[in-house]
């Protein structure tokens, strides 16, 4: 006899229409990548993890590089709105440097698995499938954060030779450490926290700099 349950979980998915389906894939992907190595994650274990055949995921993607673009296209897509709303939300230099800081733990926190699929295609081959759009990705970001810093230095919030490039670099591994801190002893809901008590530290070393 059929199971009820099964039918009905069956019937709802034939609801989603192939956008909701292929946003289900890359939200496997993320939950995945959480758990373990992104390069160990394979098609099979996508379908299981939303309940669809192997085959059935194929209708869907053409292949599974298909499917890893899509999780790049979203997390350059995501993760830059959050940044962007981060960078415009107004007043000083400083202020608006908190900001982006706490909006990307934020995007890390909710989405583990991000960082891991960024840092593992960084540290693969620079001729592999997504490095590149990772790198632009990294240092259009890394870019950004000098100029904030440089508008910083010019009112006087930073000292002037403040290495700003470099400072840049130091931020974006003050986000890398609160995840492996995460990551080792499985805390995200206490990145926020955690965040809100380095960033001064991140500010009292770049004010320290002397000229």
């Amino acid at each position: 006899m059929p199971d009820p349950a099964a039918s009905q979980t069956v019937e709802k998915r034939k609801r989603l229409s192939a956008s909701e389906r292929r946003l289900e894939v890359v939200a496997a992907v993320l939950d995945l990548s959480r758990e373990s190595s992104p390069e160990g994650i394979t098609t099979q274990a996508i379908a299981d993890r939303i309940g669809l055949t192997h085959g059935a995921l194929f209708r869907h993607f053409p292949d599974k590089e298909a499917m890893w673009a899509a999780v790049f296209d979203w997390v350059q897509a995501q993760l830059g709105a959050v940044i962007d709303d981060a960078f415009q939300t107004g007043g000083k230099p400083l202020s608006v440097l908190e900001q982006v800081f706490l909006a990307h733990v934020g995007f890390v926190s909710r989405y583990p698995g991000v960082p891991r699929i960024l840092f593992h295609e960084l540290q693969r081959p620079a001729d592999s499938a997504f490095h590149e759009q990772v790198r632009q990705m990294v240092s259009g970001y890394r870019l950004r954060l000098g100029e904030l810093l440089g508008q910083a230095k010019l009112i006087g919030q930073l000292p002037a030779a403040l290495d700003e490039e470099a400072a840049a670099v130091l931020f974006i591994g003050a986000v890398q450490g609160l995840v492996v801190q995460s990551a080792l002893f499985h805390g995200e809901a206490e990145m926020i926290a955690a965040a809100r008590r380095i960033f001064p530290l991140l500010l009292h070393g770049f004010s320290g700099v002397q000229s």
